[in-house]
């Protein structure tokens, strides 16, 4: 999770996927042998699946939204789902995040806004919607699920302080 003093939700996405990209763009550029490696003896895609972790642009989706989509594919088939009941304020478990990204999306996914009940104190209420959601997000990444979870921290005193009350 990143610490960035003065950052806002968006500044702390565009962190982590820049970060993100650059550490697998060296690991490509760098350890060709040890790729070449896993993809014969792991993973046939894995070279494939990390190039496009460099140049396919991260996609971005509310976490009301993602519920929406969760929701509307476990509908059509229950059964697969060891989790199938999804609703705002769901947690979501590894099936349903690696199901947005590798199926979804087919990306790296940022889930942004989660409700308030489920995460930090010190998660800065989003305004946009009276405190229902904080600005917080997860990176979701194919074959992994979450990678880099954070948010933008609570700056207000005064809010801070009736939150801990």
């Amino acid at each position: 999770e990143p610490e960035m003093a003065f950052a806002d939700l968006t500044s702390a996405m565009d962190n982590a996927e820049n970060m993100l990209k650059f550490v697998v763009g060296e690991t490509l550029e760098k350890c060709s042998e040890d790729l070449k490696f896993f993809t014969s003896f792991y993973d046939k895609l894995l070279q494939q699946r990390l190039e496009k972790v460099v140049t396919k642009p991260f996609a971005r989706v509310s976490y009301r939204q993602a519920i929406e989509y969760l929701q509307e594919e476990i509908a059509k088939d229950p059964s697969k789902w060891q989790f199938p009941d999804v609703e705002f304020g769901t947690d979501l478990a590894t099936e349903h995040e690696r199901w947005l990204a590798e199926t979804k999306f087919e990306s790296c996914v940022f889930v942004f806004n989660y409700p308030k009940s489920i995460k930090a104190f010190y998660m800065r209420d989003n305004d946009e919607d009276g405190g229902e959601t904080v600005n917080a997000m997860d990176l979701l990444v194919p074959g992994v699920g979450e990678l880099v979870g954070g948010s933008q921290r609570e700056e207000r005193l005064d809010v801070l302080t009736k939150k801990m009350e």
